[in-house]
């Protein structure tokens, strides 16, 4: 447990909203992208209601059921990236068309369970809150775990030219996928910018 932590803190820092220019940068590790993973399922709900008024049951025992392969949760975390970029950079509307383009194409490859779409978009939402500083890891009864933190996050900056290189990649992104002008939002509430994703997250 000591060394998830350990990985997860050196993610935290390593995934800081400084470097606006890294919107397009590399990928991360599997290790990094494995321990991202965890956070997401940690905060991934027991019990989900989709707009249609069906109800996801997620057994909280069994992660395999909703957990998807290591290449797709990569792809997930660089768009949630991104996501968080232009929320930094306030582009609430480009925000949301990346979240919805995201789902969108996930949705249209008809091979996800509702369990394994609901964790992709948590994953995108633990992304985002990750490097806007809404996650941090507390320590309680000994252990520590990850929490979402009610208070106000620190101030991000983005210059002009960072705003605008946050926007081309987006525009380039929902470009490249299927069309969003009919697209039905996978189970979900209306989409919030604040997060860039509908996905509740369970308080601790």
């Amino acid at each position: 447990m000591a060394k998830r932590i350990g990985v997860g803190a050196a993610i935290l820092a390593g995934m800081a909203m400084a470097p606006m220019a890294s919107a397009a940068e590399g990928d991360l590790s599997d290790k990094s992208v494995q321990v991202i993973m965890e956070y997401a399922w940690s905060l991934t709900p027991a019990q989900f209601s989709k707009k249609d008024g069906t109800v996801i049951m997620v057994d909280k025992k069994k992660p395999e059921t909703a957990m998807v392969p290591l290449d797709v949760a990569r792809e997930v975390v660089r768009v949630g990236r991104l996501s968080a970029h232009a929320q930094a950079c306030n582009l609430p509307e480009e925000q949301v068309m990346n979240h919805r383009s995201l789902m969108r194409r996930e949705v249209e490859k008809k091979k996800w369970s509702d369990q394994q779409e609901l964790f992709i978009n948590q994953l995108h939402l633990t992304t985002v809150m990750l490097l806007t500083g809404k996650i941090k890891l507390v320590e309680k009864d000994g252990d520590k775990e990850v929490v979402v933190d009610e208070k106000q996050a620190p101030a991000q900056t983005c210059t002009e030219e960072q705003r605008q290189k946050v926007k081309d990649l987006i525009t380039a992104y929902v470009k490249s996928g299927p069309a969003l002008a009919s697209a039905v939002e996978p189970g979900a509430a209306p989409n919030t910018a604040s997060t860039g994703s509908t996905a509740p997250v369970p308080k601790k």
